[in-house]
């Protein structure tokens, strides 16, 4: 039988996150379509069902969410940090035509493909591939990177 999702109020309390209305709105927000939004797109959404929540509360949130290990920051270069809530090791596609964002599952764990200085402790790995997605692929004007 699958596990079914953890709910917005348990993987807060699991977390240690103090719950208020407006961490459970930014979560499921997040969790509902996972997409990789950035904090204006979670602001828009979550104003749908809370509609006195501000920016800067949006903000917050997910500054809160991202410390306590709820949902992960993504960021490609100078653009707008995204959110990601796939927690399960992972890379990303940036696609540099439209601005998708993609999950990229691994073939092998991070540890296995580099080696680290001796004596590093590593704390956090990241991979990140670009180019184009498949809908910007088969553009006429796209059939070169």
């Amino acid at each position: 039988m699958p596990l079914l999702p953890e709910t917005s109020d348990a993987a807060m309390t699991r977390s240690g996150i103090r719950l208020t209305p407006q961490r459970r709105f930014v979560y499921e927000a997040l969790m509902e379509k996972r997409d990789h939004p950035t904090a204006l797109e979670v602001f828009l959404r979550a104003k749908e069902r809370m509609p006195s929540i501000s920016l800067a509360t949006v903000y917050n949130c997910l500054e809160a969410l991202t410390e306590s290990g709820l949902i992960r920051q993504v960021n490609c270069d100078r653009a707008s940090s995204r959110y990601c809530p796939n927690l399960v090791p992972h890379g990303h596609f940036f696609c540099k035509e439209c601005g998708a964002v993609f999950d990229v599952p691994l073939k092998t764990s991070l540890e296995a493909s580099w080696e680290a200085p001796a004596g590093a402790l590593v704390s956090h790995a990241e991979i990140t591939l670009r180019g184009l997605c498949p809908a910007c692929a088969q553009k006429p004007d796209n059939s070169k990177l």
